[in-house]
């Protein structure tokens, strides 16, 4: 699966592709996972966009990184190995 990482910012997640499903990490800047998520295709940049700061759903960090899936159940199952495996700080009850 491809892996791109980028700033977590509005510029750097438009830049994101958008074509599968993919499971994200929102890295802090020293490279720790505050959160990680999952996107369904065609919902990436506006998923991560509701996580910039001020948005709904505000989480912080520095970067973001991505890793294309070919399914939304590989994403799922993938998202829920990485939360109880690294726990990030923002997922509710580490899943």
């Amino acid at each position: 699966m491809t892996t791109k990482t980028t700033s977590f910012t509005k510029s750097g997640i438009v830049k994101l592709p958008n074509d599968k499903p993919v499971v994200y990490k929102i890295e802090s800047g020293g490279g720790k996972n505050n959160y990680t998520g999952v996107a369904k295709k065609g919902r990436v940049q506006d998923r991560l966009l509701e996580h910039l700061p001020g948005a709904k759903d505000a989480i912080p960090g520095a970067r973001v990184r991505i890793e294309q899936m070919p399914t939304i159940k590989a994403a799922e199952a993938k998202e829920k190995a990485t939360i109880r495996r690294s726990q990030p700080k923002y997922n509710e009850k580490h899943k």
